[in-house]
């Protein structure tokens, strides 16, 4: 049985989605020339939700409530339409966009419409090792932790870039039709379940001795008399005569003996 999809709850194609995950479209970006000069001051003037600071940008900005689209209106004729939810609503927005220009005098057309970027999104429901599909596809990826969380992919066919984040969110940009996106997600689908992350956890206990340096403990926790419940340790080697690990008790760090031995695993 076909499995739900994420637009509209209708049943997924699973010929064309093996996954049974349909990426949803989050923004579509298209271009059109009007193909005549626009005064950008005067539109600013006259036109609703419209704005215009040419020390900022140099475009008037324009939105819409249906479809609910923001309109970047240059001088030349040019303009930009973000925002809409599917191909048709971009083209729609553009046109009533068109059309508000005309109604303001100006001689423009409708010519040269083209989606230019779709940005879909879709929860693979698991875990990612970013770390190890960097790794691995080493050529398509790149991981910086320390300035950015997702995993960047760079897909060559098709020409699709994912944004991999370890919660399994994923983000895919740059498609021109939405099969560009849907092809790049159901490629890259068997790749991730093949670093989905193994959430079992093996909760270690074991009894303790607080480590002679150690002073940062509340005089009112008796130590000796507790049990600790770690998710991992890092320890010395069990052939020295006073294994060591670090745990966290009450917002403090801790180091600590361990006084019975093979209680670690690897």
């Amino acid at each position: 049985m076909a499995e739900q999809g994420l637009e509209g709850s209708q049943p997924v194609d699973l010929s064309k989605h093996p996954s049974g995950i349909v990426p949803t479209l989050q923004n579509i970006v298209s271009t059109v020339n009007l193909d005549c000069k626009l005064d950008l001051k005067a539109i600013a003037l006259q036109a609703r939700n419209a704005e215009y600071n040419p020390k900022r940008f140099a475009a008037v900005i324009m939105r819409i409530r249906e479809p609910k689209t923001t309109a970047l209106i240059f001088a030349s004729g040019k303009m930009v339409c973000t925002g809409a939810k599917s191909e048709q609503q971009s083209k729609l927005a553009a046109r009533k966009y068109a059309r508000i220009i005309q109604k303001l005098g100006f001689p423009a057309t409708f010519k040269d419409f083209k989606i230019q970027n779709i940005v879909g999104s879709c929860d693979v429901k698991f875990p990612i090792r970013l770390e190890g599909l960097a790794y691995s596809h080493g050529a398509f990826s790149s991981y910086e932790p320390e300035l950015f969380p997702g995993l960047i992919y760079r897909m060559k066919q098709p020409k699709i870039v994912l944004l991999i984040f370890v919660s399994g969110k994923i983000v895919l940009t740059g498609a021109k039709v939405r099969e560009e996106t849907y092809t790049a997600f159901e490629n890259i689908y068997p790749v991730l379940t093949e670093f989905r992350k193994n959430q079992q956890w093996q909760a270690l206990s074991f009894g303790f001795e607080l480590h002679p340096d150690s002073s940062v403990v509340d005089d009112r926790t008796d130590l000796r008399k507790c049990q600790l419940q770690v998710q991992s340790c890092f320890c010395g080697s069990w052939m020295d005569a006073s294994p060591r690990c670090l745990v966290t008790l009450g917002g403090n760090l801790l180091q600590i003996d361990v006084w019975k031995s093979g209680v670690c695993s690897s």
